[in-house]
């Protein structure tokens, strides 16, 4: 069963288990698809509404856009465990031979690489989601402007999970070409959001 097909209970249950996944990188996922939710929320509140008529062009592209991240975040979250069962399963790989050892040693850094990828792309969508969040501060519902300072802060988590996934994958590949370029995209992905996120916060506190 995929995981966004659970029950919150029994998602709830799995993530505070012994098992290994899901963990961080599906829970990223999951704060990332409340933040949004929280976003497109707002816009269904707003749109339609004789008080923000002339935001109307601007609502409805964000409505579209928040349909869309809210199906990628979704996504990720069945994804980043995908990516982690990948690494998993190089360990039942056989390793008696020096070609075993080798295939092995392969299968294990392209399924390191993957499992760098998925959160990246992650923290990808979480600077698209924050900055479709920011342009509906003071142009949205006023009464649900709490909301968008909420879906700020589960996508700041998001952004920020997904970048510790991203680290603790790259710390065992071996191309350091590979690992310079995530470790220097990421880093400059988790600024940009994390100082969207607490702009977005700030102002909707000054609102509120």
């Amino acid at each position: 069963m995929k995981l966004i097909d659970m029950k919150v209970k029994d998602f709830m249950t799995v993530l505070g288990s012994d098992e290994p996944a899901p963990g961080g990188g599906s829970a990223s996922a999951l704060a990332g698809s409340m933040g949004i939710s929280l976003t497109k929320m707002v816009t269904e509140l707003s749109f339609g509404k004789k008080k923000y008529e002339e935001f109307e062009a601007l609502l409805k592209e964000a409505h579209e856009e928040t349909t869309q991240l809210q199906a990628s975040f979704i996504k990720a979250i069945d994804e980043d465990t995908e990516a982690f069962n990948k690494v998993s399963a190089v360990f039942s790989m056989p390793k008696e031979t020096e070609k075993e050892k080798e295939e092995r040693k392969e299968a294990m850094q392209q399924a390191l690489k993957g499992a760098t990828q998925t959160p990246f792309e992650m923290m990808e969508i979480a600077i698209e989601a924050l900055n479709v969040t920011k342009k509906l501060i003071g142009k949205s519902n006023t009464n649900a402007a709490s909301d968008l300072g909420v879906a700020a802060l589960n996508l700041k988590s998001a952004l920020q999970g997904a970048w510790l996934n991203v680290l603790i994958n790259l710390s065992g590949v071996k191309d350091p070409a590979f690992v310079e370029q995530y470790q220097e995209q990421g880093a400059r992905l988790l600024s940009e959001g994390s100082s969207l996120a607490d702009e977005i916060y700030e102002a909707i506190e000054k609102i509120v």
